[in-house]
Formats: C-alpha cells, structure tokens, sequence
C-alpha cells in the first residue's frame, strides 16, 4: 500500500482537457449583413414567427418546443430576401440637432439650442429647451430623457402593481436594442428608456405586460387574462403601435 502511493505521487498527472468549444451561435444574411439568430421557445407556440428586432440588428424567430433549432435556423435562412426587404422599410438614423424634432410621450416637440439658457433641458409648450455648449447636446438631452423615463416608469410600475396586489419590485431602465421590457425571476423588472418618446398608453402597456409576469411567469391564457385585467387600454393597439413605429425611437440616440 505505501509502495503504491509512493508510485502514484510519483507519476505525473494527465494535464487537464481544455473545455469543448462552444457552438458558433447563428447568423442569417440580411442585405450586406451578417445578423444574429435570436431563437425563443414558446410553451403555447404553434407555429414558427419570424421578425427583425426593433432596431434591426438582430433576427429573431419564435416556435414550438418541439420544433428543432436546424429546422427554425434554415427557416430563418431562406427567408433572407424577405428580411432583406423589412430591414430596408426601418428608420434611417436622425441625430439630435438644434431645430430639430423628437417626440416626448408621443407628441413632437423641436429641440431649441440657446447657448445662454440653462444645460438641463426646460420642457416649453411643444419645445425642448436646451442650454449650455452645442457639443454633447444630443448626451444631456438622452440624460434628461432617462430620468423623465425613470419618473413615469415608477409611477407605472406603482399603478399596476396595485392593480395586480403585488409588492412594487426593483425597477431598472434598459438600454437594449432588442427588447422593451423584461421581468427576471426575482422579480426586476427592467424597462426600456425609450418608451418615454412614445405615447403613454403604449410605455403602460409594457410595464403592464411585466407586471403580468410577476403573477405569471409565462405567456399562459391566464397570463393574458391578468394581462387584460390591469391594462386600462388596448394591448393589441399599443402593440400594433410598437410594430409599426416602434423602430422610430432608435432614430435619434440609437
């Protein structure tokens, strides 16, 4: 026995195998481009649903559980043109710039430079004033923006989970380009900071929707049923809103 461990000290041990490389994730072409494949199962899904991300730097592809990832990937593919041609409809990029338009809970409003007003912009009837150097002025006009997210969010989040009887969780902003909202399983709930630009009934609509999620944390009927209970308005409408104009609130911070 002790002769034994004597040889087993002494011989060398095998060197550690490094861990197998992980799996390339998936791309699909769109245009000139390389884009991500984003795939989500959905418990309830019956079928596969393919779009781009609002922003339109990423594929993304809702299916079954029981559909193969190969399957939903080559399906993805050879949808290329038609990709191609919902990525050439979005939005060109509109930096901010003196005189010209954002819009503030859905209503435009035109950014005013006066270099002798105060740097933190001033909400003016239908115009966004705005002080200090023109350089960064597009920086403390997002900055603004957030925190006036941050306050409507909150005051959101405090409705609706009112509504749901359930205790108000941690809220964070988000500045994903590909999702508005999310909810994780302690219960932050994140929300994305552009929403501000867009009309009230369609920022409530996605902190409703997360709400939703700390009673279900699923897409279940009896998610949408709680879903339809503490939303005042029209999902599907605000929904539609996002579909279509959603891309927009990229235009000007990206």
């Amino acid at each position: 026995m002790i002769e034994w461990l004597r040889r087993a000290r002494l011989e060398p041990r095998p060197a550690p195998q490094p861990p197998p490389p992980e799996a390339p994730s998936p791309q699909v072409r769109v245009g000139d481009h390389l884009l991500p494949l984003e795939l989500r199962r959905l418990r309830h899904a019956r079928r596969m649903t393919l779009r781009l991300a609002p922003d339109g730097r990423a594929v993304r592809i809702s299916l079954p559980h029981w559909v193969p990832a190969h399957e939903a990937i080559a399906f993805a593919r050879a949808r290329s043109e038609w990709l191609a041609a919902q990525a050439a409809r979005l939005p060109e990029a509109q930096p901010v710039r003196p005189g010209g338009m954002i819009t503030y809970r859905g209503a435009p409003v035109t950014v005013v430079w006066n270099p002798k007003a105060a740097r933190r912009p001033q909400l003016v009837d239908s115009r966004i004033v705005i002080g200090g150097p023109g350089l960064g002025l597009g920086a403390r006009l997002a900055r603004w923006l957030e925190a006036e997210a941050r306050r409507q969010l909150a005051s959101d989040l405090a409705d609706y989970c009112a509504r749901a009887h359930r205790s108000v969780p941690g809220l964070a902003l988000s500045r994903a380009r590909r999702r508005w909202g999310s909810c994780a399983a302690n219960g932050t709930i994140r929300i994305n900071w552009r929403l501000i630009m867009a009309p009230d009934a369609v920022r409530r609509s996605v902190v409703a929707h997360e709400v939703a999620h700390l009673v279900h944390f699923d897409h279940s009927p009896a998610f949408h049923a709680c879903l339809g209970a503490i939303f005042e308005g029209s999902i599907n409408d605000a929904n539609l809103w996002l579909k279509r104009h959603g891309p927009a609130l990229y235009q000007p911070f990206g």
